[in-house]
Order: structure tokens, then C-alpha cells, then sequence
């Protein structure tokens, strides 16, 4: 895939634009969340994250193409993706709302934490060993619920170029509730089809300096691509593991890596 710049930045008046349109997006979304979340049930919460995460993509101009099957139904989920951006929580959302499992930082995000919190996101301490268990244990249980659970087993977020080692830890919910792993793939490509760096949360690149990238893109694109379904029985969490990360690698047209997809049993830097 040849490199390409990215597009020119949108002008100063269409970013000051999208990004009023957004902080008013953010206080309507904090307004339902305190005042309509209370007093509806599960379903009715995930259509309003789902319509709320597509507003969302339309005030910073990211056109969403979706491809393969979501998951649906009340079968108890784990939906696997790989992870470039904090836009990737917000994309999944707009699609098929899951209950995200993310570090406990994210919650100090200046309003974006906040909003992750209350839709439902299991925190981990990714500094505490033992947490893993409590926070498997959590996982199950909703799970077991039907309800849908997302990781990003890689731990943290790369440029889109490569993928990481997967944690098999992350798969040991799936086993103990007998949930079934959805995989799905994210990209956010250029027009020539290179991943489009300015999308990317990485490295020393901050929450803030990330959103001016991203208010700056003149167009943005991103691909949701739903690429297997594996059932957990008769399958260790190593072998979930392998095999997710096999199919995410396909999808995105990467080859996979010589080491193993998966690391020891240690807490994971989970990133959302």
C-alpha cells in the first residue's frame, strides 16, 4: 500500500463550526444520560447510544461503511476488535452498543469519561494483577445476561499499520459464559486506501491534540467490517485467541505476525 498524505485541512470556519456543533452534541448527550438513563430500561438505552454515536460521526464528518454481519439477538456476546482510535468506541456504538471493558483512566476524560462511564463501561486497573478476576468475574455476569461485551485484546491502540499480540485473558469471559466471539475490524483509510494518520491515538498524541486532527479532516472514513463469528466450545482462551486474531489480520489485509497472538496472564494496558 503506498503512502499518501493526508487531504488538506478543512478550513478555520468549518472547524470552528463542527466543533460547536460538537460541544453541543456533548451536553445534549450528558443531559440524557442524567436525566433520561434513570427512568429507561436496557433496550432503550442502547437505541439512544446508537442514535446519540451516530450524531456523533455526522458532526465530525465521518462517513461510516459497514460491512459484514453485527451481531444481533440476546446471545451472550464478545465482540473482538483491533484498536486505532479513541473514535473506535463511538463507531462500534453507532452500529451494534456494546458494554466496553477500558482501563480506569478513561474515565478522567473531560467529558467523553464521563459519558463512557455511564453507558455501562467495566473498568479494569491495569496496574493491579489481581484485578483481572473481579473484572472477568463482572464480564461474565453480563454476559450471561445476554448482553453484549467489547474488548480490544491488543491492549492499546497502534496506527493501523500492524497488529498487535492479542491477551487471551480477555477470552476467559467468553469461556465461562459461553458467549460467543464476534471479530470485527476497524480502518480508517485515506482515498489511495493507507490508514489515515492523523485518526490514529497514539504515542505522546493527547485526547486534544488528537480531536483538532480530527476536526481538521476535510472528509473522514471509516470501515466497521464484521469477519467471523467462533463458538468457545471445545476451545481453550489461547485458542480464541488465535483465531481472532487471525481473522481480524485478514480482514485488514495484514499478515500476521511471527510471535504467538497472545500474551501471559498478566492484566492487559487495556486502551479503549
Amino acid at each position: 500500500m503506498r503512502a499518501s498524505a493526508p487531504p488538506a485541512a478543512a478550513s478555520h470556519v468549518v472547524q470552528a463550526w463542527r466543533l460547536l456543533r460538537l460541544i453541543a452534541h456533548l451536553v445534549r448527550g450528558l443531559a440524557t444520560e442524567a436525566l433520561v438513563f434513570p427512568f429507561v430500561g436496557s433496550q432503550r438505552e442502547l437505541a439512544i447510544i446508537r442514535r446519540w454515536s451516530r450524531g456523533l460521526l455526522r458532526v465530525l464528518n465521518v462517513k461510516l461503511h459497514v460491512s459484514g454481519t453485527p451481531p444481533g439477538g440476546r446471545a451472550p456476546t464478545l465482540l473482538v476488535t483491533n484498536h486505532v482510535s479513541w473514535l473506535d468506541i463511538w463507531v462500534i456504538h453507532a452500529v451494534c452498543p456494546v458494554r466496553f471493558v477500558a482501563k480506569s483512566d478513561v474515565r478522567r476524560w473531560p467529558v467523553l469519561g464521563w459519558l463512557v462511564a455511564r453507558s455501562g463501561t467495566i473498568f479494569i486497573e491495569r496496574t493491579r494483577r489481581h484485578d483481572t478476576g473481579r473484572t472477568n468475574r463482572r464480564i461474565v455476569e453480563v454476559l450471561s445476561r445476554g448482553e453484549r461485551v467489547g474488548v480490544f485484546p491488543e491492549g492499546t491502540t497502534t496506527d493501523g499499520t500492524h497488529l498487535r499480540p492479542f491477551h487471551a485473558s480477555l477470552f476467559q469471559p467468553a469461556l465461562g459464559a459461553g458467549a460467543r466471539i464476534v471479530n470485527a475490524a476497524i480502518r480508517y483509510p485515506l482515498p489511495n486506501g493507507a490508514p489515515n494518520p492523523d485518526v490514529a491515538y497514539t504515542g505522546e498524541r493527547s485526547l486534544l491534540a488528537s480531536l483538532r486532527l480530527i476536526l481538521a479532516q476535510p472528509r473522514l472514513r471509516a470501515e466497521l467490517i464484521f469477519c467471523g463469528v467462533i463458538e468457545p466450545v471445545g476451545k481453550t482462551r489461547r485458542d480464541l485467541a488465535r483465531e481472532s486474531h487471525r481473522l481480524i489480520a485478514h480482514a485488514l489485509g495484514l499478515s500476521r505476525p511471527g510471535s504467538e497472538p497472545e500474551t501471559a496472564d498478566g492484566p492487559p494496558d487495556a486502551e479503549p
